[in-house]
């Protein structure tokens, strides 16, 4: 039997497998795909992922963002530049981060097991019993499900989710003059779906492009990513991948723990609901998991009620944590969705293009800002 058993090897699968093995965990991670496996994703590593990723990202980076260009529907283009040259953001393949922070994962003393499903959850007493198919079932202590918004451990906790988002994108092979002309330049578009927005992240000669919005509209967003693709002459060009991938949103209420299973990353439904930006809140989420697992299995007598009380800390520690980003996301959103053309405006007027892109950069949050009354009001008028 483990301590640890982690389901899932994206980012807050590795995060958590690492954290809690370097706390001295026995940690096994299970994941059904080979790694590196592709996973739909922009791959734009916004600064608190990249303070958060706690590997070495060099050879991973495949090009980086110092100049960004924001649209309405392909309209009222407004573009800036850093005169330092610094970038606002890295841009990453998924599948080659996921390997890279799995491998830490490893470094740091998880067993990883690849091709293998998880079926099913079952608790008894002080162990969790996770059944696999094809194969003996694993025990553990404690359980961190990491399997993304239709795995298993999100459902046996009961995770409950109030925005459901669908998002198509494309890696496009380009020559080098296009490439060239993207080099440090990434692009934002406000869709003409309410709440939706696109994005051409460059990769060297690979052009990750690609449109999110409301599933209910998919149609429209199907259309509109069909429109976004043909107005930057991509259309007949070869691509690597052409996928389409739903995200989910976390309901205030919704559980993050059940017993000795406790869910992070998108298996939690924790993601901004205005980007949908994922990648920062799987690893901040999934570290504290492995952090608050690893407590538990060192807790004395760790069988028994005292044997889970760090674990009833740890959604505490998330709505402490993410819960003012995902609120202050809620709010933007609904004000986006509500008035996109006032919205643009402001993100680009000299002024409030600064500010976004520190928002990128990290070096301050929605939340922060919406702590500042006129941000405040100004927000809460659009929205109405």
């Amino acid at each position: 039997m483990f301590d640890v058993v982690v389901v899932g090897a994206g980012p807050a699968g590795g995060s958590a497998a690492r954290a809690a093995a370097a706390a001295g965990a026995r940690v096994c991670l299970l994941e059904r795909s080979a790694v590196p496996r592709y996973k739909t994703c922009g791959g734009g590593l916004v600064g608190l992922s990249a303070d958060h990723v706690g590997i070495d990202l060099t050879g991973l980076v495949r090009s980086t963002a110092s100049a960004l260009t924001v649209t309405l529907d392909g309209r009222y283009e407004a573009s800036r530049g850093r005169r330092d040259g610094r970038p606002w953001l890295s841009m990453v393949m998924r599948a080659e981060l996921d390997a890279a922070l799995l491998a830490a994962a490893q470094q740091a003393g998880a067993t990883v097991r690849t091709g293998v499903q998880v079926v099913g959850l079952a608790e008894n007493g002080d162990a969790v019993t996770v059944r696999v198919r094809s194969g003996a079932d694993v025990r553990a202590r404690v359980v961190i499900g990491a399997d993304g918004t239709s795995g298993r451990c999100g459902s046996y906790v009961g995770v409950r989710c109030d925005q459901v988002d669908v998002g198509l994108e494309g890696e496009f092979v380009v020559d080098a003059a296009m490439a060239d002309r993207w080099a440090g330049r990434m692009l934002l578009d406000w869709g003409p779906v309410p709440g939706s927005y696109g994005w051409v992240f460059p990769k060297g000669r690979v052009l990750t492009v690609g449109v999110i919005g409301d599933r209910a509209q998919g149609a429209a967003l199907r259309s509109y990513y069909r429109r976004f693709v043909e107005r930057f002459g991509l259309a007949g060009l070869p691509r690597e991948h052409d996928s389409g991938h739903l995200t989910r949103v976390r309901a205030v209420d919704s559980p993050l723990r059940r017993g000795r299973v406790i869910v992070s990353g998108d298996a939690a439904g924790l993601l901004d609901p205005w980007t949908r930006e994922g990648i920062s809140f799987a690893l901040r989420s999934g570290r504290l998991a492995g952090e608050a697992a690893a407590a538990t299995v060192a807790a004395p007598r760790a069988s028994g009620p005292r044997g889970v009380a760090a674990l009833a800390g740890y959604p505490s520690r998330i709505e402490q944590i993410l819960g003012p980003e995902m609120d202050a996301g809620r709010e933007v959103l609904a004000a986006f969705a509500r008035r996109p053309v006032v919205m643009h405006m402001l993100l680009a007027s000299p002024g409030t293009f600064g500010l976004f892109t520190r928002l990128i950069e990290g070096r301050t949050t929605v939340a922060r800002q919406l702590r500042r009354p006129g941000v405040r009001a100004a927000v809460a008028a659009l929205s109405r």
